[in-house]
């Protein structure tokens, strides 16, 4: 018998929560995520501090209740910022969540050339009632049932 065969094997030290999110984080292609994404990883307080830490240090932003998204540094003063434009992002969270987005009456027209005022992108077409706030910075998007 040899030594290797009677050595035991050490059981191995699970990750951190907190290293299991960001390894998530990192092998997710999209800029929203959701708390329900990260529920398998830990209990629903270690998750939710892990996630108050990663936007405490700029690597996420909250935009909205369980929603979050990827930062980057704003060129004009430096701060940290949503990685995409608020229109985008909330498209993004609504196709997570389920919720169809469409154009509004205004982008609508002003596509097929009726009008010449450019809509301002903050609002958003949904197809269904949406009582959720999304917005960054206060600034939050506004919904049109369409």
């Amino acid at each position: 018998m040899m030594y290797s065969d009677t050595m035991k094997k050490l059981p191995r030290k699970p990750l951190a929560v907190a290293a299991k999110i960001d390894a998530r984080i990192a092998r997710k292609k999209g800029d929203v995520f959701l708390r329900a994404d990260f529920a398998d990883l830990g209990s629903y307080n270690q998750v939710g501090r892990v996630l108050r830490e990663l936007v405490r240090e700029g690597k996420l932003t909250r935009i909205g209740l369980g929603i979050y998204t990827r930062t980057g540094l704003s060129p004009f003063d430096g701060s940290v910022i949503p990685c995409k434009g608020l229109y985008r992002l909330t498209e993004e969270a609504f196709r997570r969540l389920g919720i169809r987005t469409d154009l509004t009456m205004l982008q609508r027209a002003y596509s097929e050339g009726r009008i010449t005022q450019v809509p301002t992108g903050r609002d958003i077409g949904v197809g269904r009632r949406v009582r959720r706030k999304i917005g960054f910075n206060g600034m939050s998007m506004a919904y049109e049932r369409v």
